[in-house]
């Protein structure tokens, strides 16, 4: 066996390659840590060609004026009850502003007039009971709207007036009770409206007279007790619907009717034992084949002669039902326990 040793490949200066890389890499990192490492007390700033982007996280200071050019501004995860009057006033080219998981339990009325091309506003996680009149006034741009997870209890129509471009609306998780008449009537581009896990037992008649074409509509998580005839009817380009989870007991006879572009129907966990002759006959159209599906698990079903129409609706479209095994007959008592399905195709 040969003793020599494989010769060492040197770098021109003399160094081993592998160590001179090593080196190499050290100062680079070291350099790069210097330049980059953040300040911790202040926001991070970035800019761009269209405009800078403000992020200002704890433990960072939070300026008293943000950059003119700024179009991107977060200000989250502080416990600010309040923000002064004057916030925004500096950057009049803002377009997104992210105010989610504050305390902030009010807002002037002018907070927002400095900001006329602001497109998106997060006010999620917070502690709005109630919002000014005006508020929203000078937004016309505003296209997303976001007041999910606050104690709000009640609403205004007035709050929602100059919303001309509003498309996404999300008012998830506060405690509404009730909505007034007309809410909706001036927000005539909303495609998605988000009402989930409020405390809502009814819906006023006109809830959806105002927007043009809705597409998106979250009721789920309410005690709504009765879908009635004409809440839906203004909205035939209506695609998803979700009401579960709440105490649906009636489903009126013309209650789905002219949905023909539902592409998803959820009606899972509430207390439907019956179903009327009419709600089905549009939904699952070969027109748009209502291709996401549907799910009425999860109800007290009484497979009986008076499910005629829902059976047959069922056996056409079976392969769009979703949790099939979970969809059973409450009664009679020697259907009890069995699957919905079954007793359909039974028929």
């Amino acid at each position: 066996m040969s003793s020599r040793r494989p010769q060492r490949k040197h770098s021109p200066g003399g160094l081993d390659s592998r160590l001179s890389r090593t080196l190499l890499l050290l100062l680079l990192s070291t350099a790069s840590a210097q330049e980059v490492t953040p300040n911790r007390a202040a926001c991070v700033v970035s800019h761009a060609v269209n405009g800078s982007s403000v992020s200002c996280h704890p433990p960072a200071q939070i300026p008293r004026r943000f950059p003119a050019d700024t179009v991107y501004l977060v200000v989250e995860f502080f416990n600010l009850t309040r923000l002064p009057d004057d916030t925004l006033r500096g950057p009049a080219r803002l377009q997104e502003l992210h105010l989610s998981s504050n305390q902030l339990e009010s807002l002037s009325p002018k907070f927002l007039l400095p900001t006329p091309l602001l497109q998106v506003l997060d006010l999620t996680r917070n502690r709005l009971a109630r919002l000014p009149p005006g508020l929203f006034q000078p937004l016309a741009a505003l296209h997303t709207l976001v007041l999910k997870e606050n104690p709000l209890e009640a609403l205004e129509s007035s709050w929602l007036l100059g919303l001309k471009a509003l498309r996404h609306l999300d008012l998830s998780e506060n405690r509404l009770q009730t909505l007034p008449p007309g809410l909706l009537a001036n927000v005539t581009s909303l495609r998605i409206l988000d009402l989930s896990n409020n405390q809502l037992k009814a819906l006023p008649p006109d809830l959806l007279k105002g927007p043009l074409r809705l597409e998106r509509l979250h009721l789920e998580g309410n005690g709504l007790q009765v879908l009635g005839e004409g809440l839906l009817a203004p909205q035939p380009d209506l695609r998803y619907l979700f009401l579960n989870d709440n105490k649906l007991a009636t489903v009126a006879a013309g209650a789905l009717q002219g949905l023909r572009q539902l592409d998803f129907l959820d009606l899972s966990n509430n207390l439907l034992t019956g179903a009327p002759k009419g709600p089905w006959t549009s939904l699952g159209q070969p027109t748009r084949d209502m291709k996401d599906g549907f799910d009425i698990s999860g109800n007290p079903w009484i497979c009986d002669g008076n499910l005629e129409d829902l059976y047959g609706w069922l056996v056409a479209n079976k392969d769009k039902m979703f949790s099939r095994n979970a969809t059973r007959c409450a009664g009679p008592e020697a259907w009890k326990g069995r699957v919905l399905l079954v007793a359909a195709e039974s028929h």
